[in-house]
């Protein structure tokens, strides 16, 4: 016996040293790296063009990394973050924008465009390169129409003529699957839970979403037309008539030079001066982050991105999808109000909402921070809404971007039964329960008549609360409220005209706001101190190896399962459904709308 324990704890010991290695060998790498950092400077060029790329898909904010590393991927305010530096440092003469192919949203491409138009106001100047404007969205050239030069490859085509969405409704699969979807909503314009109970727009849904794209492409054709000093007949009518040919673009003013990018890269590098040297915009951002460039008066940055959930951020150490958790970003608030170098919050947002019980968590947090004395400013990215404007309701003051999707006051609760759809690849879902509703959240059977009742009850409950709340918060009658909640959702335009936010704007909008509450000077250098707080390398590497065992259980017993077409299907309807309980969550529009 005693040789079997002794053997048992030599592969303990083995497996117990193989970790160590690896943590240490990663926090070696780490360290060199830094060193390497910290005694060759950010060894940037000293006359240079940054190389801009926003060709692909762009977040808010950027994804969680391993080990809580610089994504390779640039988000919306990286870019924000990192065209201000480069507005200030006088090694930065000007930007060339690779821009055409990246189907960017309305609300982000304004962003882009507010932060590029701040860079130019500092005397530098804006290239842009398209090799083709080959989206129907407005939103790619919404961004190149402010540069001072915009070019596009010969042969190449221009297709953007509007605004649009696409909605997949799930009510005909979950029918032949025999799934029971039940969903309660608070009103008639909260259909985020339409696409699984309805197999088309309902009304309400239609008027809403149609009023949103309206708003975005009158916004952007205006905003456009007056960059390029076009009228807005003018555009309206060549919009109309897309797509078009390079030349035809060139002929009605839209671009202003016909090439490819090398040719404008060099008249990028010409206005820079001989010696300039074209740099990869993340390469600038990386290094300008590691010196530590962003200096002055400290305000605590919350970035709130991503749905929002109840207990802590989801923080493995991989890459995976950014969630605003309740307890993380309440406990991050908290530490602002006690840091005294804190001088007020910035919230950003860009969440489509979530859970209830961690919205109004957050909500709480951000109203003992102004009772501290700490003033609070949101900033509204390309969507804030549901439990998204819910935390915002704390603000001293809320800016959104003209496109910003906000409001959908009102509330969700639902759940699809799977029961009857296990049935058809051989499984038999049996559940006992002790108490009236003990089975209440069942995802195998659907909700009886007395249940709909309670559960009806708690929606009206919520919602009360809500519109209240926002009541108070905005300082609007309650009648008034009621009027203009019901679920809907509101551009930042058409939000502002009703009293929901106080100011379209970008990020820097809401920054000057900062400034005045706080009782800086206009032009004060600001340094942001990031909540929440990163965890660090060794953190992070701790999280990685907890994490990698939890995965591996979890995934046992299930891979079979997972595999049925049925249930692949199945899951993916119902993956972002609520799951009984109460959530504050706003329509499908921003996934795929442009």
């Amino acid at each position: 016996m005693f040789a079997i324990l002794l053997w048992f704890w030599e592969i303990v010991k083995s497996v117990l040293n193989g970790i160590a290695k690896v943590a240490v060998f990663l926090a070696i790498v780490f360290l060199v790296l830094v060193v390497i950092g910290f005694v060759e400077g950010d060894g940037l060029p000293q006359n240079m063009v940054l190389e801009l790329d926003l060709r692909q898909a762009m977040e808010d904010k950027a994804a969680p990394t391993l080990f809580d590393l610089p994504s390779k991927n640039l988000s919306v305010m990286d870019v924000v973050l990192g065209l201000d530096a480069a507005g200030h440092d006088p090694r930065v003469k000007g930007v060339l924008l690779r821009v055409g192919s990246g189907d960017l949203p309305i609300p982000a491409a304004e962003e882009l465009r507010a932060a590029l138009k701040r860079f130019q106001a500092t005397g530098k100047f804006v290239i842009a390169h398209s090799q083709s404007f080959d989206t129907d969205s407005l939103g790619d050239y919404l961004v190149a129409a402010g540069a001072d030069q915009i070019w596009m490859q010969p042969a190449s085509s221009f297709f953007p003529a509007g605004t649009a969405t696409t909605t997949l409704f799930f009510k005909g699969l979950f029918d032949k699957l025999n799934a029971v979807p039940q969903f309660i909503q608070r009103y008639e314009y909260k259909n985020a839970a339409n696409v699984y109970t309805q197999t088309d727009y309902t009304p309400e849904h239609r008027e809403a979403t149609t009023r949103v794209l309206q708003s975005w492409y009158d916004n952007a054709v205006r905003e456009a037309a007056g960059d390029r000093r076009l009228t807005v007949p003018a555009l309206t009518t060549f919009l109309e008539n897309s797509p078009a040919t390079v030349d035809e673009v060139k002929a009605g003013g839209l671009i202003t030079a016909i090439g490819y990018d090398d040719d404008a890269r060099l008249a990028a590098r010409d206005k820079a001066g001989a010696d300039a040297r074209v740099t990869e915009f993340e390469k600038y951002y990386a290094a300008v982050r590691r010196s530590g460039n962003f200096s002055g008066n400290t305000i605590a940055f919350v970035h709130a991105a991503g749905e929002i959930v109840e207990g802590d951020s989801d923080s493995t150490g991989l890459a995976g999808d950014n969630v605003v958790a309740g307890d993380t970003f309440a406990k991050a608030i908290r530490n602002a109000i006690d840091d005294n170098s804190v001088k007020a919050i910035l919230l950003r947002i860009d969440s489509p909402g979530g859970s209830a019980i961690a919205s109004d968590q957050i909500l709480d947090a951000l109203r003992k921070a102004r009772a501290a004395g700490k003033p609070v400013v949101v900033s509204m990215g390309s969507l804030a809404a549901s439990g998204g404007y819910y935390i915002a309701l704390a603000a001293d003051r809320i800016v959104a971007e003209p496109g910003t999707l906000t409001g959908s006051i009102g509330v969700v609760y639902g759940k699809v039964a799977i029961g009857r759809s296990l049935e058809l690849v051989g499984l038999e879902g049996r559940e006992i329960g002790v108490g009236k509703n003990a089975l209440l959240l069942s995802s195998l059977e659907p909700w009886n008549d007395a249940q709909l009742t309670e559960v009806n009850q708690q929606a009206d409950v919520i919602y009360a609360d809500f519109t209240h709340k926002v009541a108070e918060g905005r300082h609007l009658p309650l009648p008034r409220v009621q009027e203009i909640a019901r679920g809907r959702v509101w551009t930042g335009a058409d939000a502002k005209e009703r009293g929901l936010v106080d100011e379209l704007g970008g990020f820097w909008t809401a920054v000057q706001d900062v400034k005045r509450l706080a009782g800086l000077d206009p032009n004060a250098r600001i340094a942001f101190k990031i909540y929440p707080e990163s965890q660090g390398f060794f953190g992070s590497l701790t999280r990685f190896f907890e994490a990698s065992a939890a995965t591996m259980k979890a995934m046992q017993g299930v891979e079979a399962l997972l595999r049925t077409a049925p249930i692949r299907a199945l899951i993916q309807a119902a993956e972002e459904t609520p799951n009984g309980r109460a959530q504050m969550r706003a329509p499908d529009l921003p996934a795929d709308a442009r």
